[in-house]
């Protein structure tokens, strides 16, 4: 059996005078995490059984990691995140997922109206649509030059490395391999930062400032950072950035890490044990962005908008107010259109 994919065969591969991939349309290729496709134990199953079994996400022997997660994990916690599931589910589909499309949307609209020659294909790294499929879509549009937009702002090998991965993957298949470019991080991209900026601007210009602004990013093992993961450094950078642009208000913001699983210290500080503490010392208002985040998803509007804003009114908070993610805010999508553009520089 060949290594490579079965692909019709192609007489034009013959002609010198067929004009090469170079002519075609540029592709553009954003990814993101992933979902399951419904609200269901079964559908879960799935999705976290492709998503745990990456070994970039648990960096643990494989034949134990397997026997962990086969036996207990995908045993039980389907069963117990489901429901969490089926309380943000939109009548659209996952949250992650109409949120993602329709930045795509928008990203793709903007980028024609730059009169840009370009398709672009939104892929989830983990579940659909795939990501095989979408640059395959791309190929028979005719890209043969493909820019890849992990949607992480901040780097980490657990998440825009495993993009990396999977496209280098595909590509291996391949006889005809397209050019390929990765826009593999923003962290502190002006119109990224601008962005946020105007969100929560606009959250203060409608509803007051807060007494304090958290920014609480995805968690990650310490001993992953240790070993030179850059996101850390990637998140603190992007905090940096958003403090120094909100100016003197920029002393209300603080930082901490969410989603924490396993017994293992991850980095800290915890962004619920935060807001408790916080609650229990006096502290009235708080703000929350996850601007490690593109896109609404589970960790945003369940653990953080429902569990984090339970925990801290229970601990005497008096008003937890989420700041969405952006999302497909047409600002933004037209300024990320922009960035993109300005990283297809060359093929124009």
């Amino acid at each position: 059996m060949s290594r490579f994919l079965s692909e019709a065969p192609d007489p034009r591969a013959l002609d010198p005078d067929v004009p090469g991939p170079d002519r075609g349309p540029l592709g553009v290729l954003l990814v993101n995490l992933g979902t399951p496709d419904e609200p269901t134990p079964s559908a879960v199953r799935r999705y976290l059984g492709e998503f745990l079994s990456d070994p970039r996400v648990v960096e643990l022997p494989a034949a134990l990691w397997q026997v962990i997660l086969r036996l207990f994990i995908l045993t039980r916690r389907p069963s117990a995140i489901a429901p969490k599931y089926a309380q943000i589910w939109l009548d659209r589909g996952s949250p992650l997922m109409v949120y993602s499309r329709d930045l795509a949307d928008a990203v793709a609209a903007s980028l024609r109206d730059r009169g840009l020659d370009t398709r672009v294909e939104l892929a989830m790294r983990y579940g659909r649509p795939a990501l095989p499929a979408a640059l395959e879509s791309l190929r028979a549009a005719g890209c043969g030059r493909i820019l890849v937009v992990p949607m992480y702002p901040q780097y980490s090998a657990s998440t825009t490395a495993t993009v990396v991965d999977a496209v280098a993957a595909h590509l291996a298949r391949l006889r005809h391999q397209p050019t390929l470019r990765f826009l593999d991080r923003f962290p502190t991209s002006d119109v990224y930062v601008d962005a946020l900026h105007r969100s929560v601007r606009a959250h203060w210009d409608q509803a007051g400032k807060p007494d304090r602004l958290l920014l609480s990013f995805h968690g990650l093992p310490q001993r992953v950072v240790r070993k030179g993961d850059p996101y850390f450094r990637d998140c603190m950078r992007t905090a940096r950035a958003l403090r120094e642009r909100l100016g003197a208000d920029g002393e209300r913001l603080h930082v901490a890490f969410q989603s924490r699983f396993g017994a293992e210290a991850w980095l800290q500080p915890y962004t619920q044990p935060t807001l408790e503490a916080w609650g229990r010392d006096g502290v009235g208002t708080v703000d929350l962005m996850c601007p490690g985040f593109l896109a609404d998803c589970l960790e945003t509007l369940e653990e953080i908008d429902m569990g984090c804003r339970e925990a801290f009114l229970e601990a005497g908070g008096r008003a937890f107010r989420y700041i969405p993610c952006l999302n497909a805010d047409p600002d933004w999508a037209r300024d990320f259109a922009g960035l993109i553009a300005d990283n297809l520089a060359g093929w124009k």
